[in-house]
């Protein structure tokens, strides 16, 4: 990472600054408490380079109990690439909706991998300030509905997909048509995302797309095969704070809750 200061005041759309800097903020935070979930420190890292008025987005993201929310989210995910790429030590990893996530970093600091993180020009037009390219690491500016940019994934050696945050916030058709492209496109490899329950979907109004559980992506399309899925409650005993692990606790003993958010992996 580059270490000079970076003017982030002039984010001004709520959704936007809610995905790439409340996601960042609240892992950066995670990251400074005693035992860590993730323990993220290049958020960290970012934010302190970032010229932006963080006092007043935690007032907005609360990182006393979301914070474990992303972390736990992100560290399932990192578990499930880590042991992917430990199988295919050659393989291909594509982050779709990359934002400012540093996921690279933590399991790929030397860029040693082919690793592609994708997002809309803007995104990656302030991610590059962040994080720069280095080794086999590129990044894609693109919109993940767009149709131009796969190609330039090669396809020659399985792949990782990784979607983390990014599901919700498109409709069911776009997510449909992007998991048969992904999948006429490359032969073999596994699908990492996170899902919302419908009625954390209606919840916000932000969201469009929600999951009822990982059979109903095996009917969208029959490639894909699921292969584990965690609901993010699952790992409430890993949070320090004792009043949000009894809380993690009790939403875990019912379903509705307990299927709020769950991350989920597929093969192909």
């Amino acid at each position: 990472m580059t270490t000079d200061r970076i003017d982030f005041t002039s984010l001004s759309d709520e959704g936007v600054t809610w995905t790439l800097l409340g996601t960042l903020y609240l892992r950066a935070w995670e990251s400074r408490r005693p035992n860590p979930i993730l323990g993220d420190h290049y958020a960290a890292e970012a934010v302190d380079r970032i010229d932006y008025d963080f006092a007043k987005l935690r007032r907005r993201v609360l990182p006393g109990a979301n914070q474990y929310l992303v972390a736990l989210r992100a560290k399932q995910l990192d578990d499930w690439c880590a042991a992917f790429l430990t199988r295919h030590p050659d393989a291909t990893v594509l982050q779709l909706g990359c934002g400012l996530d540093s996921r690279m970093l933590r399991l790929d600091p030397r860029g040693e991998r082919n690793w592609f993180d994708l997002d809309v020009p803007g995104v990656i037009d302030l991610r590059r300030r962040l994080y720069p390219e280095r080794g086999r690491y590129r990044m894609i500016p693109a919109s993940v509905t767009d149709d131009a940019w796969l190609p330039k994934v090669p396809a020659d050696r399985p792949v990782l997909i990784v979607a983390e945050g990014l599901f919700p916030y498109l409709t069911e058709a776009e997510v449909g048509r992007l998991l048969h492209r992904l999948t006429d496109r490359f032969a073999t490899g596994e699908l990492l995302f996170d899902g919302l329950a419908p009625w954390a979907v209606r919840m916000n109004g932000l969201f469009r797309w929600p999951v009822r559980d990982g059979h109903q992506i095996e009917r969208m399309n029959p490639a894909l095969t699921l292969a584990g899925e965690v609901p993010i409650t699952a790992h409430g005993d890993l949070i320090p704070a004792r009043p949000v692990r009894l809380v993690y606790k009790l939403m875990h003993a019912v379903p509705a809750l307990r299927n709020s958010l769950v991350d989920y992996r597929f093969t192909f």
